[in-house]
């Protein structure tokens, strides 16, 4: 892949028309997702319910008679990435470039993957698809979602680029089976182990709900979270501390999972159940019995969530986001001082419950408000971090979006 500056690029925010020559024909976008529960849960084989936010990236494509990808974006304004269909592999793949490249290096490589538990599950024929067809495109990318924020800036990216793509070569599959598309080119071409939750959320989502996904199955459900007709909100604290999960955290806890699970003689952690901790705790060291506990506690509170949206609403769920949080910080060990504020400063301030979301190591918390309680729980986070000596963090409000569509 090349990097190569065009001469038509302003110095700043750019547009389709001011980087390449080609008329557009198109435009796709799929939002960010937020995670109301189940966290690390996903690779697991476990539960996850997370949902689609407001907050979309959106791809502007033209074609081109040759074989060249070629990328470019508002991030890097004037730059553009480049590289032939016929290079397309991971280890030819690098930068932010990788999600959008990565998508069709994937989307190609699918019909050698046709067996896997993902692109088998997601039931398409992957088979018949034919990389030597697909023809050269030129593809601009502009995003609301905040990058390293836990809101998963990346499936964004990498949904409305393989929705993009399927359409223009062609590739008559469902979206199931481009969530696992999303979910190889993150793991191969991107290099972060993670599950398949978040294509999943940016391409399943639906206005004022979540996706209820068992990991295993695949089976998905939309699930009602009636948050505007309870009086209720998500509000997002970005604390603005970046995280990276090909980096080793995510990994290393991703192979605690998979060692207590062998130790346990389970296929995966999703085989075992809260009945099976104390016989865990006898088998594993310290520090792998709490991974364990975090992700088998875990699936057992996104079922509740479920169960209670149904039964109670919204405005029950709180202390089982208090949990998981709690579990996330001290049994995965997987939050950091600034996140544990924006927590516990925002069920101080009347949040009904809070916790992390996303991978890790930083990112975002989200809390669950009252309409009326909204900017004073913000104003106390930010006073809260200022107090602490910590950069301001962003606090927004998110709703549940429509997953990934065509816009034009």
């Amino acid at each position: 892949m090349t990097d190569t500056t065009s001469p038509a690029g302003p110095a700043t925010a750019p547009g389709y028309a001011d980087v390449f020559d080609t008329t557009p024909v198109g435009r796709w976008s799929a939002p960010g997702r937020a995670n109301l529960i189940g966290e690390h849960t996903d690779y697991n084989d476990g539960f996850v319910l997370p949902f689609a936010i407001d907050r979309r990236t959106t791809v502007t494509v033209g074609r081109r008679d040759d074989r060249l990808l070629r990328v470019s974006s508002t991030f890097e304004p004037g730059v553009v990435h480049e590289v032939s269909l016929d290079d397309l592999r991971p280890e030819a793949l690098e930068g932010w470039s990788a999600y959008v490249t990565g998508a069709a290096w994937a989307l190609g490589e699918a019909r050698h993957r046709a067996s896997s538990p993902a692109f088998a599950a997601a039931g398409s024929d992957v088979s018949v698809i034919d990389p030597a067809t697909f023809t050269g495109l030129e593809v601009f990318v502009e995003s609301e979602v905040p990058v390293g924020a836990g809101l998963s800036s990346s499936a964004a990216l990498e949904c409305s680029a393989a929705l993009a793509f399927a359409e223009l070569w062609h590739v008559d599959v469902g979206r199931a089976t481009l969530a696992a598309v999303g979910q190889l080119s993150e793991n191969e071409a991107v290099g972060a182990p993670t599950g398949i939750m978040d294509q999943s959320a940016s391409l399943l989502g639906a206005v004022d709900s979540a996706v209820f996904l068992d990991c295993r199955s695949l089976d998905a459900e939309v699930v009602p979270l009636g948050l505007a007709a309870a009086g209720l909100e998500v509000l997002v604290v970005d604390t603005r501390v970046e995280h990276a999960h090909a980096t080793g955290g995510y990994a290393a806890r991703r192979a605690s999972c998979e060692k207590g699970a062998a130790t346990m003689g389970a296929t995966s952690l999703r085989d075992l159940d809260v009945d099976d901790l104390p016989r865990a705790a006898e088998l594993l060291d310290d520090e792998t019995y709490r991974r364990v506990r975090h992700v088998v506690t875990e699936n057992a509170r996104v079922l509740d969530t479920v169960r209670t949206l149904r039964e109670r609403g919204a405005a029950a769920i709180g202390e089982l986001l208090d949990a998981s949080h709690a579990s996330m910080r001290d049994d995965f060990e997987i939050s950091v001082p600034e996140l544990d504020l924006a927590v516990d400063t925002a069920r101080a301030a009347g949040a009904i419950g809070a916790r992390m979301t996303g991978g890790g190591f930083g990112g975002s918390a989200i809390a669950l408000v009252r309409t009326g309680d909204r900017d004073a729980v913000a104003d106390a986070v930010r006073a809260a971090f200022a107090d602490a000596g910590f950069g301001e963090p962003a606090v927004f409000t998110v709703t549940a979006a429509e997953g990934a569509r065509r816009d034009a």
